[in-house]
């Protein structure tokens, strides 16, 4: 592949595609490898690029893409080149990387890929010479990642963890500011059975002399965090004390959000996303910029602020991919964000019945995302999720029968399936809504068909 010779649109397509399918080819992502040696040697084989740019580092169990898009949204506002990891995608792969608010193009990502994939097969010489596992998929895709914003180049990286925190591989670089959306029970064979144990796990990012940024926790994860900030003489800034939502009120495509920051208070700002949760997103991401630019101690430019506010995105986060009958996605795949998701169906629309649209993986807690959008469904139209860790179908129907009862659970083969049937109840009546949640693999393949059939347009 020639630098000097610009692709052609399909060209660079191909190579973009031929990229994905070798990051796939390695171990995925459902089984990260627990250590950071391997990534660390990656990059510096390939120069330190995470050590080009200052690095806001984001975990936590619910709320972190959403948070890291409202951070870097503000940050953008400001002037500033922005990086942003996040993970996974929902449609396309370039998702995930997004420079200065667009996903990385395909010549741009083929080219990168080009640049670091002979080191990246060093390590793996290396690593197997040692008996270990090669470069796994987040593994790669993270010394890709960090590559593609130094050739940029961005002036801030704001980088969403992939999973936990110690010995996640975006943990090679150091962030000035360590920000934690609230934890709660998730990924519990990787991360340990208790939110106190992978509180301490994501801790992990904290490193010396950082600024800290928490949501509001749960006593057990709070001391996790809470210690591991006074054993790297990091300063603390935890919600609500020192910042937190004052006011929300529901508007027309979104909310209006009133802020108390760390340095000063933001009223009645324009969010174009649904759910309180997604202000106590903003009011997270607004303490880090605020611990970002002037260590808490600086109020934002109010017009910039607003400006970073309205042009926010969450895809696959109650986003509305279709209308009359319409149709949300959302991300939720644990039990809290199911609990989010029902009370933000009921605070922020006035639908009379809404059909779930439901698929889950094996490792999740499938009866506890179920008993909480039972609290909101008419019914749950089950399908197998796209991917080899899919809850199998029976067991799914057994599982919501237990919460529900025969007349409210339909078994169909595939997702395309039941959003049709799906679609055809709702638009018997009017204010039925058709919510598609469970799995991120899901939702994006239900978005990528609602795209293809101009679910959003009108006649």
């Amino acid at each position: 592949m020639r630098d000097d010779i610009p692709m052609d649109e399909d060209e660079a397509r191909e190579a973009a595609e031929a990229v994905y399918q070798a990051l796939l080819a390695r171990v995925g992502e459902g089984s990260p490898e627990h250590r950071l040696t391997a990534t660390r040697r990656a990059v510096e084989l390939l120069g330190d690029p995470q050590r080009a740019y200052p690095i806001i580092h984001i975990t936590g169990t619910n709320g972190k893409t959403s948070t890291s898009r409202i951070a870097e949204s503000i940050l953008r506002a400001y002037g500033l080149r922005t990086g942003l990891l996040t993970s996974p995608h929902l449609v396309r792969f370039n998702e995930r990387i997004v420079i200065d608010g667009v996903p990385i193009s395909d010549e741009d990502l083929a080219r990168n890929w080009e640049d670091v994939r002979p080191y990246l097969e060093i390590v793996d010489g290396e690593l197997v010479a040692e008996g270990e596992a090669p470069l796994t998929f987040f593994e790669a895709l993270t010394a890709l990642a960090f590559a593609s914003f130094a050739d940029a180049p961005v002036d801030v990286a704001v980088i969403e963890v992939g999973m936990g925190g110690e010995w996640d591989s975006t943990n090679v670089g150091d962030g000035q500011v360590a920000v934690f959306t609230p934890i709660s029970l998730d990924h519990t064979k990787a991360l340990g059975d208790t939110v106190g144990a992978i509180a301490r796990t994501k801790s992990g990012i904290v490193k010396p002399s950082a600024d800290v940024v928490s949501a509001i926790q749960p006593p057990e994860a709070l001391v996790e965090l809470v210690h591991a900030a006074e054993l790297t003489e990091s300063t603390f800034a935890a919600q609500p004390a020192e910042f937190d939502v004052t006011t929300t009120s529901v508007a027309v495509g979104g909310q209006l959000v009133s802020i108390r920051g760390r340095a000063a208070t933001y009223n009645e700002l324009f969010l174009p996303l649904y759910g309180d949760h997604q202000a106590q997103n903003a009011a997270v991401a607004v303490a880090a910029v605020e611990t970002f630019l002037g260590r808490g101690s600086q109020p934002l430019n109010a017009d910039l602020l607003e400006e970073g506010f309205a042009t926010a995105t969450s895809p696959g986060r109650l986003q509305l991919v279709g209308i009359e009958p319409s149709v949300l996605v959302d991300a939720a795949h644990n039990p809290a964000g199911a609990e989010t998701l029902a009370a933000a169906l009921r605070t922020y629309f006035d639908f009379d019945e809404i059909t779930v649209v439901f698929g889950v993986l094996a490792d999740k807690d499938a009866r506890g995302i179920v008993r909480a959008l039972a609290t909101v469904a008419e019914q749950f139209y089950l399908t197998p999720v796209r991917s080899e860790r899919s809850l199998g179908i029976d067991e799914l129907g057994e599982l919501v029968l237990e919460q529900t009862h025969e007349d409210a659970t339909y078994v169909y083969g595939d997702v395309e399936e039941a959003l049709v049937a799906a679609r055809d109840w709702a638009a018997e009546r009017p204010k039925r809504a058709v919510v598609v949640t469970g799995s991120i693999v899901l939702i994006g393949d239900a978005m990528a068909i609602a795209e293809a059939g101009g679910w959003k347009e009108t006649s």
